[in-house]
């Protein structure tokens, strides 16, 4: 997971200005990650491993109680 550096300049209310740097991550969660490949696995489906990644750990914590 890689990692961008945002500079931005804020203006406070009474006119003085402040840096801010925040940190924005990118790619996918591992969550996601194993609930796409729990779910391909099991449905051998590309359309439900996307489904099941977009509901991340819901999906893993709803697979091991219900299958396991």
């Amino acid at each position: 997971m890689s990692q961008e550096i945002i500079e931005e300049t804020e203006i406070r209310p009474d006119g003085s200005k402040r840096i801010v740097k925040r940190t924005v991550e990118k790619g996918v969660s591992f969550g996601s990650a194993l609930a796409m490949v729990i779910s391909f696995v099991t449905w051998k489906s590309v359309f439900w491993a996307i489904i099941h990644g977009l509901f991340g750990w819901a999906y893993v914590i709803y697979y091991f109680i219900k299958y396991r």
